[in-house]
């Protein structure tokens, strides 16, 4: 038995050789030489294997010849790759393509698409390069709309200019498209299945959401109709390899096929064939892309190793799959996906068993394997999760362990609902598989609320090493080897330990970490980086100015202060510094105020927002607002502003009470000027200093707002040199104290018992008192501060 493993594990060493001779090809910019090079020594390791046979001999020479393979399938691309550079698209050049799709056309966050292709012919003035040339295309939300019957075999026409592409790109050419000149429908069986997609998803119509979104997306992997809310929790719950084609949804098919052919008495070996002809059916329904076929490849094996019912032979095909899809495409080295797929099939067929049967020492045999399965594959995938999302979803195998017994329903039903003849047999199996896809969204959202739920983990190498011990740790408590009774003991230590830490870093983060801002907090600005993202509160009611750069420091924010919802978000504007980490707080806003669109992406964003459940309001000069006992009014953009810094949505807040505040944006000393001259400008007690503290400031403005206290959201060791000396001497100048998150990390003021402001600053260690108030806190609704508050409600 223990030769059988050892033989079976000689292609895990050709498997690990191609990988690594498949990164090294992709990143060097002559391949043909590594390919020349590992040829020779491959045919050297061949001749001294035939005067000395020894299976590492043997081992190196296949290895070798692997490694060589994939360099010459580089090296083959390297005659387009030169005709290409000698075009200098780089430069911008405008170039004109003809390119077949040859994979889904996916959306992007500004309302765009891109999808991968082969160029037939690329154009660039008079020259002219022919053949097949692999190409990624990306389109703005007209372009979109120009590919909306398109789909895997449509022949494209197009015009636009390349982005330079990293040198380990599988694309030749990456082009940003300006204009789709024409677009075909898929042809053939092609067109037959988009039609049999699209049916699906017009089928859920009618049924409750966000289940019914979900139904295509398990069934297909078509999330087009998942509302953004959803997809963010199921992203935030470590149950996206649901909604995509991933070897989960494949050994689902799979499992259903070989189960029916069982039942119907067939051959182990006819149900195995049988099982691969409805997965190869299934591929070609979903779109046979590269990653749906990697996707199909793993869940092969992985079904034939327990078909088998021998891990060790399972690895070993699992090592020749690898190898195969290595030399067929050498650029899956570089693609995380892919090593996430390889690592979760190996988690099944090492790390699965094993587990379960150290758990079934305290339950059933069948709870231990459904905890097993989704266990091993968290502690495998979670060190490469790491290196791109430096979280650690603790609640990401409940959720899974809850969620999966619905999936294989939800993603049968969906698939037969999707080849059903009948009209009315596809809307009662797609009915059928709602239920199902309402539980998994269910327990998505449930998951994705708890604060707890991301635990901050180091990222890079460090943290990914650090969680694979972690992982081996878990993995020993748990299995036990009597073999290893002190290795045992150190692990279980080393859990207490890990235990003990988590445990307490979730209590700071969930439980003290409110604890931790002064509870009477009015006013307070996020420590975001380089961005705005500004809150005040009265009573339990909960505004939020602009949401900062990105939407993990927005998160730590608001769980610092106990924010879970918004009554009110105000978009001052569409910078990504001040709208960036919006993901954060869709579907958590009751109502989104906000300055004038410019542009798709910016329209896109507010669609997100709306699809989740928030009212939107454009903001112009004297729209106005409660909140608890507080009045908000706008400032400004006045009426027709032309989008950008300059028609940020100013808010002046005010009342009883409360320390009034003014907040700027991105204003310019222009526009700042222009507001000084259009409004009564009051008297406040704080400032939301605007663009970070650049020097485009207008004193006079400052003068006439004559704050106690200047707040600016700043990044440390920023580029731009903010706050500027100009900006912070105004403020000296006026008497005003300065907040700024690069040094003091949050902010928080508030009026007190006496009637005077406090200043509370994160990294000090006491809060200040600033004196009694003397600005005025009355509503802007009943003392007007400024000249046209009617203007543009």
């Amino acid at each position: 038995m223990k030769a059988l493993r050892r033989r079976a594990l000689r292609p895990v060493s050709v498997a690990a050789a191609t990988w690594v001779g498949a990164g090294v090809a992709t990143s060097i910019p002559d391949a043909i030489l590594l390919a020349v090079s590992c040829g020779l020594l491959s045919c050297l390791a061949t001749v001294v294997l035939v005067r000395w046979r020894h299976p590492a001999i043997a081992v190196a020479a296949v290895a070798l010849a692997c490694a060589a393979a994939t360099a010459g399938t580089v090296a083959s691309l390297a005659p387009v790759r030169s005709q290409i550079a000698a075009l200098q698209a780089d430069g911008g050049r405008h170039l004109e393509l003809d390119v077949t799709v040859t994979g889904r056309i996916d959306g992007s966050a500004d309302g765009g698409a891109w999808f991968d292709a082969v160029a037939s012919t690329v154009r660039a003035g008079d020259a002219t390069v022919a053949g097949a040339i692999p190409a990624r295309v990306l389109v703005d939300a007209d372009g979109r709309a120009a590919l909306t019957r398109a789909s895997m075999g449509s022949v494209v026409a197009l015009s636009g200019r390349a982005i330079p592409a990293d040198p380990g790109e599988r694309a030749a050419l990456i082009v940003r498209a300006g204009d789709i000149d024409s677009a075909t429908e898929p042809g053939g069986v092609w067109a037959w299945f988009e039609n049999l997609r699209d049916a699906l998803v017009a089928s859920t119509t009618g049924l409750p959401q966000p289940g019914a979104g979900l139904v295509p997306g398990l069934a297909v992997g078509d999330t087009s109709s998942l509302d953004p809310a959803t997809e963010a929790a199921m992203n935030a719950s470590s149950l996206s390899h649901l909604t995509a084609v991933s070897g989960a949804n494949c050994a689902i098919v799979v499992g259903a096929a070989f189960a029916l052919l069982a039942l119907c008495g067939a051959s182990r070996g006819l149900r195995v064939v049988g099982a691969f002809v409805v997965l190869a059916a299934f591929v070609a329904l979903v779109t046979p892309e590269p990653s749906v076929v990697r996707a199909a490849a793993m869940a092969s094996v992985a079904m034939l190793a327990l078909a088998l019912g021998r891990p060790a032979v399972g690895i070993a095909v699992l090592s020749l799959a690898v190898t195969v899809l290595l030399v067929l495409d050498p650029w899956l080295a570089r693609s995380l996906g892919f090593a996430l797929s390889a690592a979760a099939t190996a988690a099944l067929l090492l790390l699965a068993r094993p587990l379960a049967g150290g758990l079934e020492r305290w339950m059933p045999r069948a709870l231990a394997l459904a905890i097993a399965v989704p266990t091993s594959a968290q502690l495998v995938c979670g060190p490469l999760v790491v290196l791109i999302d430096p979280h650690v979803p603790l609640l990401g195998i409940a959720a899974n362990i809850v969620a999966d017994p619905a999936a294989a329903p939800a993603t049968i039903a969906g698939a037969l609902a999707c080849i059903a003849p009948f009209p009315w047999l596809r809307d009662g199996l797609t009915a059928l598989a709602w239920v199902p896809a309402a539980w998994i969204a269910a327990v998505a959202h449930t998951s994705a609320s708890v604060g707890a739920q991301n635990l901050p983990w180091p990222d890079g190498l460090t943290g990914a090493a650090m969680l694979a011990l972690v992982g081996a740790a878990i993995s020993l408590v748990v299995v036990r080897p009597r073999s290893a009774p002190r290795l045992v003991g150190v692990a279980t230590v080393a859990m207490a330990v890990v235990a003990g830490l988590v445990l307490g870093s979730t209590a700071v983060r969930t439980v003290a970490g409110p604890l931790t801002v002064p509870s009477a907090w009015q006013v307070a600005m996020c420590d975001v980086g380089q961005g705005d993202a500004t809150l005040w509160r009265s009573g339990t009611a909960v505004a939020l100015v602009d949401t900062g750069p990105e939407p993990e420091a927005l998160a730590r924010c608001l769980t610092q202060f106990g924010i879970e919802r918004l009554d009110l978000l105000v978009l001052t504007h569409f910078d990504l510094d001040h709208v960036g980490g919006s993901p954060a707080v869709i579907g958590h806003a009751a109502l989104v105020v906000h300055g004038p669109i410019d542009g798709v992406a910016d329209q896109r964003l507010l669609d997100r927002f709306e699809a989740a459940g928030a009212r939107l309001q454009e903001a112009t000069t004297g729209t106005s607002g409660t909140l608890g006992a507080t009045r908000w009014q706008a400032l400004g953009p006045p009426p027709r502003a032309a989008p950008g810094n300059d028609a940020s949505v100013a808010i002046d807040v005010a009342g009883v009470g409360f320390p009034r505040t003014v907040l700027l944006g991105d204003l310019g000393e222009r526009s700042q000027a222009a507001l000084r001259a259009r409004v009564d400008v009051p008297r406040v007690q704080v400032v939301k200093v605007s663009h970070h503290g650049s020097a485009d400031q207008d004193a006079g403005l400052y003068r006439a707002l004559h704050p106690a206290v200047g707040l600016i959201g700043v990044g440390a060791d920023n580029t731009y040199g903010h706050p500027t000396a100009k900006l912070l001497s105004m403020l000296t100048a006026l008497g005003a104290t300065v907040g700024r998150t690069d040094q003091d990390g949050a902010l928080a003021l508030w009026i007190d018992a006496d009637g005077g402001l406090t200043f509370w600053r994160e990294r000090a260690t006491t809060a200040s008192w600033l004196g009694a108030s003397t600005a005025s806190t009355a509503s802007p609704a009943r003392d007007p501060p400024r000249r046209d508050v009617g203007a543009g409600r």
